[in-house]
């Protein structure tokens, strides 16, 4: 017996070799969402409409030994090519619809937290034009200036009055 056998009873150090091929998910994700959006199309839908007529009409109407799929057996090969794109569409069109969700949730949740800003910014900038608001209340108006001098002129053209009397006369 050799020693580079591996035993049973000790564990794998490093990486175990996987049946699966490694696939890179957003790569993935993205090809079946091309996948389900061209399924999506009327030029698909035409043209899988078209490709079902020629291959009934080629195989009901050519010679039998032409014939790959015969109307004897109800067509079975056409069957099974429609049955494997549909059991192939289907998943990968969920899959396309489960990733538009995901960013869907992700653009839902940053027009959240946008909306939680722009509510905290407008309640801040509330909170400030009343705080000037009350400010102003404080600081002399224009109409207020205007009314100050108007008495301080008038008590000074009072006491300028009293000053000089009727009976004098000022050179």
């Amino acid at each position: 017996m050799t020693r580079s056998r591996e035993r049973l009873d000790t564990p794998m150090l490093g990486k175990r070799k996987s049946l699966v091929p490694r696939i890179d998910r957003e790569r993935f994700g993205r090809a079946s969402e091309t996948f389900a959006r061209a399924l999506g199309t009327g030029g698909f839908l035409i043209g899988l409409t078209i490709f079902c007529i020629i291959w009934l009409a080629w195989n009901s109407w050519a010679p039998a030994e032409w014939s790959f799929d015969p109307r004897v057996t109800n067509f079975t090969l056409l069957t099974l090519l429609l049955s494997l794109q549909a059991s192939y569409a289907a998943p990968l069109i969920l899959l396309a619809q489960n990733r538009q969700d995901d960013r869907d949730r992700v653009k839902t949740e940053q027009d959240r937290q946008r909306a939680e800003r722009n509510l905290a910014d407008t309640e801040y900038l509330a909170r400030e034009v009343v705080a000037l608001r009350l400010a102003m209340e404080e600081v002399a108006t224009k109409e207020f200036v205007k009314d100050e001098l108007r008495e301080t002129l008038e008590e000074l053209l009072a006491e300028l009055r009293n000053q000089t009397k009727p009976g004098d006369k000022t050179e």
